[in-house]
Parts: structure tokens; sequence; C-alpha cells
């Protein structure tokens, strides 16, 4: 019944600019936490990929808690996992605002928010103090003023801060909004970067375990782009993908900024497709981008997709989403 009147409230907040109603939304649902609200359950078939047990198909993609401040809230809602970050060595402001964009017509957000968080000791901090019954990702990134042939160590960085207290680790190579980042997408790059942090998790799972990797994709690649991306994830043996970040290839201002939502659906599940035929069945692939309803969610199953997370979604249609997902 609560899940239906936040659902009513949902378009009341669109009247907010976009940052501050996603901040008091997240403050809300908190508050109802605290105040003993013990959320949904989650429903759904249980799922065992990546050598963990996820209890449904669904999850909350990375960007809506960059700093593990609403963990608890956020899995109230019946999220069989929750993606935390993108997280940065150093804390950083994103670019300028406004930064965020509604287009309500097309049930699509536009952002440029530039990887802003309070940095990954902040996150770890947060991390410590979770006690969040559902599987935890977390997003690592650069800082914007590290450069490529830096950006290792800044991805080591923070794998070596969250590696304890993360279920699974996604390498973020793909946000259209920290300059150069998506040209570690390339062969040689992504090679290097992805062969640097196998070795150091090798290091890590010794004491802590083994973590399983994802590589987080730009749904705007070629073919050859894709092959060339498969080709090093099964060299680097390399646990899982993720499919696929916001696309940068749109008419919609501000230009070159990351689009999510129904828009970019169709090119998502094209390259979702493609990445799913060349590294077969059994490889795990989570799926994001377009999900606003059964119908997408369905065709996210059919492109290939193990599982599913949605973000933009719950922005329009409200948290009951996640329970006729679910159900």
């Amino acid at each position: 019944m609560l899940i239906r009147f936040i659902d009513f409230l949902t378009p009341l907040l669109h009247f907010l600019p976009p940052e501050v109603s996603h901040k008091f939304a997240l403050l809300s649902l908190k508050l109802l936490n605290l105040f003993g609200w013990k959320g949904i359950s989650s429903r759904g078939k249980e799922t065992r990929i990546l050598g963990l047990n996820f209890k449904n198909n669904l999850g909350l993609a990375a960007g809506l808690d960059k700093n593990g401040d609403y963990i608890e809230a956020l899995a109230s809602l019946g999220f069989s996992f929750i993606e935390i970050g993108t997280v940065t060595p150093r804390p950083q402001e994103g670019n300028p605002k406004p930064r965020l964009f509604r287009y309500k017509k097309d049930l699509a957000l536009l952002n440029r928010m530039g990887f802003n968080n309070k940095g990954v000791d902040h996150l770890v901090s947060r991390l410590k103090d979770s006690n969040a019954d559902c599987i935890l990702g977390v997003s690592i990134g650069k800082n914007f003023d590290t450069p490529n042939e830096r950006a290792l160590d800044d991805y080591v960085h923070c794998l070596k801060k969250v590696y304890e207290y993360a279920n699974y680790i996604v390498i973020n190579i793909s946000s259209p909004n920290t300059e150069n980042l998506r040209d570690l997408q390339s062969e040689d790059s992504l090679n290097k970067l992805l062969s640097g942090l196998v070795k150091e998790r090798d290091v890590l799972k010794e004491d802590l375990g083994y973590k399983p990797f994802l590589v987080k994709i730009s749904p705007n690649l070629s073919s050859e782009d894709i092959k060339a991306i498969s080709k090093v994830i099964q060299f680097q043996k390399i646990d899982g993908l993720i499919c696929s970040n916001t696309s940068n290839d749109h008419s919609l201002e501000p230009k070159g900024a990351g689009l999510s939502g129904l828009p970019i659906l169709e090119i998502s599940n094209h390259v979702l497709f493609e990445f799913r035929s060349i590294l077969g069945k059994d490889f795990p692939i989570i799926a994001s981008g377009g999900v606003v309803d059964k119908e997408s969610y369905e065709s996210k199953i059919l492109s290939g997709a193990d599982l599913v997370q949605i973000y933009t979604g719950i922005i329009y249609k409200g948290p009951g989403l996640i329970q006729r997902l679910n159900d």
C-alpha cells in the first residue's frame, strides 16, 4: 500500500530540479527505514551466477547511490543486488550544475554528472557499517584529472580499498562524462588495465577470497569494437559484463551527455545480443539501459541477459516498478 502511495507521489517530485528531487526521494526512503519500515519482500526466480546467489533477477544500476549513503533504504525496495558508485580515489565535485535533465515524454534522463562522489574512503566507511540483505557491487573509476596513462593507479587504489566489502567489482570504462575515459575501451588500453587489476586481485584473494570482476561498456560500440573487447575479456578471464552504460549518441541538449531510459533500449539490446553471440551462453551478462516496464525488461532477457538493472525507470514509474517486474 505504501509503495502505491509513493508511486502516486513520484510525478510530484518532478516539479523539483532533478538532483534535488533525487536526493529528497532517497532521504525520504531512508527516514522510512529509520522509523521501522521493513520494505517489500524480494520475489522472483533465484539465480546463481558469478558464484553468487541472487534472490531475483533485478538490481539497481550504479549512479543513484554513488557513496553508499542509502544502501539499506534501497535494499528494502526488493532488489536482489545494488551497485554503488562510480567511486574514485579522491572526492570530486563533478561537472558544473545543471548537469541532470529530464525528458519526461521520452522516459529519458540526460546526465553530465562527471563521477561526482565523496571518494573511496567515504564509501568504505559506509560499506563497513552496512547490514543490507542483498548483494553489493561497487563500480570503480578514475579521477577526472588522472591521465589515461596512469588510470591503472586509480583503479588499483579503489580496488584495494573496496575489495573486502564488495561482492563483485565493476570496472567502469564507459562513462561519457569523464574526458577520454572511453578511450580505455580500446584493445591495447583495456588489456593493460585489466591485466594490472587481475594481478592485484591475485594478491588480494589470498587473504580475502575471490571477487568477480565485471567490465561496464558503452552502448555506442561498433561490431569491430565488440569483437576486440570480447577478445580482451576472454583473454584476461574477466568474470562478467555490464551492458551497458549511457549513450552519448543523441540529438538532445546538452550534446555529448549520457542518455539513459527508454530511448537507448534498442541500441543497448543490440550490443547485448552481439556480446552474447560472441561470448557464449554461459558467460555472465548483466543488462542495463531502457527498462521502464515489463516488455522492456523481457526484451533484455530475450537479448541474452542473465540479470537486469534499472535506474531511470524508477525515476518515472516509481519504486512500484521493482515489485511489478519481480512479480
